[in-house]
């Protein structure tokens, strides 16, 4: 009963947080204006995923300062982040925010025993893992609501076997919950911005870093398959097409699901969460298996997900292509 209190009590804050913050972004016209690559029409609050890196210092300072150089890190990835949504930052600029709080996170890991290449290797994955989480970030619901599945994945294993504090998970939760309140509608009233897209990733790319490294499973690596697969997938779809891959753009997935099939914004994300909740129970259950079981499971879900993910592209296409005529 103890910790469902302190739990309540974090909500209550979070959600006075989260309405601080939106008569602030109301005053400072804080606010994400529609263009012609956007999937809304409204203009809407930018920056709700502020909640994200403030859960976080409030575990911090209450539950014996844990994860110092990880919390920086996220700290300085959230700042920049924030300027970002604000003034429009240099890519450089970012970049070298980015590669600093990597450092700090491998120094929160222990990792500098490792040989330098893997290092190199490691912090090119993180910095385009939280970058491809952002290029993900683009109708209502998606980030908080797979971020959410995410989450309560790790919740369920490390009530098992703890690998991480389990408070800044259920933190963590709680602060997706209330963002998703305010989110997840037709008509969102806050979007999640750089500072959450980013932040989440970096939140949920330490726990799950902390849960490889303590299991020693890579294969948990599979709880970011289907972003993964969106993200790498749509890249090279659009560096095939000679396109410039810097450039916002409409042509994800589940931009074409939702913007060209009329699928709406929130069963988009609902689908794309729900099957990353069924991939996580398979990739669970594999992990404590042989390593040809592993191998075949690995092998299935990125031949299913890379399939799936051609297939409805060429669908989708060839319904643009039908209504065009």
């Amino acid at each position: 009963m103890h910790d469902y209190l302190i739990y309540f009590i974090f909500a209550l804050i979070l959600l006075g947080v989260a309405l601080l913050y939106f008569r602030i972004a109301d005053n400072y016209n804080i606010i994400d204006h529609p263009n012609e690559r956007s999937s809304h029409s409204e203009v809407t609050l930018r920056g709700g995923g502020i909640l994200f890196p403030i859960a976080a210092l409030l575990f911090f300072v209450s539950f014996g300062f844990q994860y110092p150089y990880f919390l920086l890190g996220l700290v300085l990835i959230a700042l920049i982040s924030f300027l970002d949504d604000l003034l429009t930052l240099n890519n450089k600029i970012r970049l070298l925010i980015h590669f600093i709080a990597v450092i700090l996170l491998f120094y929160q890991w222990d990792l500098f025993a490792l040989p330098f290449y893997w290092l190199i290797a490691a912090a090119i994955f993180v910095i385009g893992t939280i970058n491809a989480y952002n290029f993900m970030d683009g109708i209502n619901g998606i980030t908080g609501l797979y971020s959410l599945g995410t989450i309560a994945t790790m919740i369920f294993l490390n009530s098992d076997s703890e690998f991480i504090d389990q408070n800044f998970l259920i933190i963590t939760l709680i602060s997706l919950l209330i963002f998703l309140y305010f989110n997840f509608r037709i008509k969102a009233r806050c979007f999640a911005g750089d500072v959450g897209s980013i932040s989440i990733a970096f939140i949920i790319l330490f726990a799950l870093g902390s849960l490889i490294l303590q299991s020693q499973h890579v294969i948990y690596i599979l709880f970011l398959a289907v972003y993964g697969t969106d993200t790498v997938l749509t890249i090279a779809v659009r560096l095939y097409n000679r396109e410039n891959i810097f450039q916002p753009h409409r042509s994800h997935v589940y931009q074409l699901l939702s913007n060209e099939s009329g699928f709406s914004q929130r069963l988009v994300a609902f689908l794309y969460t729900m099957l990353q909740i069924f991939l996580n129970g398979l990739i669970i259950w594999s992990a404590d298996q042989s390593t040809q079981v592993k191998v075949i499971v690995t092998t299935l879900i990125v031949v299913i997900l890379i399939s799936s993910y051609f297939i409805i592209r060429n669908r989708i296409g060839e319904k643009i292509n039908y209504l065009k005529v």
